[in-house]
């Protein structure tokens, strides 16, 4: 039995009502707690007139996922409540490269993050990393900027792409129909394609090589100690970096995965897990932040003065 026209599009309105109101918490929450994070190290920043390399790395790191959960909602209202205004050029192209711009910035600076905590945590004496864990903190803005160009170099390809094909008059209303588009792959979507996956790999390769790195240090101090008998203070330091570069990994590879499975039940039109994918997408910035927070002494004594705060307030009233 067919669905009538109504009962279609009452179906598409709660589907489009649930997936807006869903993502819009999750990302006012990752909002606020980005921000959070920014505050914190600018109010640090002007009263030390300076900030240490891995403050720098974070401050940018909650710029870049504050806009990328800002572009992503804006592109989530639109495509489920204002479909048609992606249609207007260029709404949509300065949305998928303003997006993919920042993302590729929160990817990288994440991969810079893990790459500090391993250089300068890591016990190594090969000349090489010796080298590199004394010119690391000259290294970073370099880093950084790097990373920056390579994020603009990927938001222009983005850009590009979706100029192109919609001038095709392909639509897409949605991120699945970015990749329903049947058309013939030609050397420019080619070479695109692949300059953009590169990307998202190498990034992807820096979080897990910086992660075996630290755990083979971390295990073989944790050894040393067993074998001498003796403690070091520094454990709480491979201990405390561990957990966030296992999150950084752990997270990294659910991401991957979330986003083969967008691009196969999006041609399959499957619309519930969809959904699921997406809410965790939007979850990821936010929830990998607080992460941040709870591993970083300085970010977490502030919001734990915060709450005190906030706690006492409410008691009084």
């Amino acid at each position: 039995m067919e669905a009538s026209p109504s009962s279609q599009q009452s179906n598409v309105t709660s589907y489009g009502a649930t997936t807006v109101a869903i993502i819009t918490l999750e990302v006012f929450a990752g909002m606020w707690i980005n921000a959070f994070i920014i505050c914190v190290l600018c109010v640090a920043g002007v009263k030390k007139k300076t900030l240490n390399s891995n403050e720098k790395i974070l401050l940018l790191l909650g710029c870049s996922r504050f806009c990328c959960l800002c572009f992503s909602w804006i592109y989530a209202f639109l495509s489920n409540v204002f479909p048609y205004c992606l249609l207007v050029y260029p709404i949509l192209q300065l949305l998928q490269g303003s997006y993919s711009f920042f993302n590729s910035s929160n990817l990288w600076f994440s991969a810079c993050l893990c790459v500090f905590y391993c250089i300068k945590i890591a016990n190594f004496r090969n000349r090489f990393f010796i080298y590199l864990k004394v010119k690391i903190d000259r290294m970073v803005p370099w880093l950084l900027l790097g990373s920056e160009i390579l994020a603009l170099a990927m938001g222009i390809v983005i850009y590009d792409i979706t100029k192109t094909l919609q001038s095709s008059n392909l639509t897409f209303t949605s991120k699945g129909n970015f990749w329903e588009a049947r058309f013939t792959m030609d050397k420019h979507f080619f070479s695109s394609f692949f300059l953009v996956g590169f990307g998202y790999a190498a990034s992807f390769m820096a979080v897990i090589f910086s992660a075996v790195f630290l755990l083979f240090s971390l295990w073989r101090h944790k050894h040393n100690m067993q074998t001498n008998s003796m403690k070091d203070l520094s454990m709480d330091a491979h201990i405390r970096a561990m957990k966030s570069i296992l999150s950084f990994l752990v997270m990294y590879s659910i991401n991957f995965v979330c986003l083969i499975l967008t691009l196969i039940y999006s041609m399959r039109n499957e619309n519930t897990m969809t959904l699921l994918i997406s809410i965790y997408l939007c979850a990821y910035p936010g929830i990998h932040s607080l992460i941040l927070i709870f591993s970083n002494p300085k970010l977490e004594k502030a919001l734990l003065k915060i709450l005190s705060c906030v706690k006492c307030k409410f008691f009084i009233k």
